[in-house]
């Protein structure tokens, strides 16, 4: 059973963007995704799943080293190559095969090309990313937020975690139901959902713990006068 939520839609509104001041006045901007190009966020957004980014980090790295990080030499490698390469980033081979779901699609549908697939629309692209198989809600809205700098909420473990400890939604919520929160409660903006996002990370990983600190947290007072 789900934490109940404790806020009617105008505190939840305001305690929404509250919350989203009160990090970026403690941490200040994020800078995130850590890439060094939008195809790099992409293969991180699927090398990401299920394990922490300092693993992705090293098998980002070892692509890197061998000249592999672009979608016609991932295309080219063979699958079990490609496992061995990234083999830090755990469940190799099952990523491996997701990479190249992924660089078959971005080549076939689009050549490759970020300023084509940019061209079109959110709905389209996340039905398209949804239909390649190993890409779940969260990897297709990662792609397209930090990737193509689209409008759309990544909704993660952390998040979850946040804002049912605060009691804005329950912890059993579904994904989009979770999301629509954020998008109908801020201005529809790629670098807002993108700033947030990074700074519901950062208090998650220093603050809102699985053991949570939670005297130490910034928003231990936040929703105090957020009541109905």
């Amino acid at each position: 059973m789900g934490v109940p939520t404790a806020f009617g839609p105008r505190a939840q509104k305001a305690l929404t963007r509250r919350i989203y001041h009160t990090l970026f006045s403690i941490f200040g901007p994020q800078h995130w995704w850590p890439a060094q190009t939008p195809f790099e966020v992409m293969v991180g957004a699927i090398l990401v799943q299920n394990t922490n980014w300092k693993n992705v980090e090293k098998a980002i790295a070892r692509l890197k080293d061998r000249k592999l990080l672009t979608p016609r030499k991932l295309n080219a490698i063979s699958l079990q190559e490609l496992a061995k390469h990234i083999r830090p980033a755990g469940y190799f081979n099952v990523k491996a095969k997701r990479i190249k779901n992924f660089v078959a699609f971005f080549i076939g549908r689009y050549q490759g090309s970020l300023a084509k697939m940019r061209a079109r629309s959110v709905r389209v692209l996340r039905e398209q990313l949804l239909s390649v198989s190993g890409v779940g809600e969260e990897t297709a809205d990662s792609i397209l937020l930090y990737a193509l700098n689209k409008p759309i909420f990544v909704i993660d473990a952390y998040t979850k975690r946040v804002f049912s400890r605060h009691k804005i939604f329950s912890c059993d919520i579904s994904y989009r139901d979770a999301q629509e929160i954020f998008h109908k409660n801020l201005p529809q903006s790629g670098k807002i959902y993108n700033e947030y996002h990074a700074l519901i990370v950062q208090l998650a990983k220093q603050y809102c713990r699985v053991k949570p600190l939670c005297l130490k947290c910034p928003l231990s007072r936040i929703n105090q006068h957020s009541r109905r």
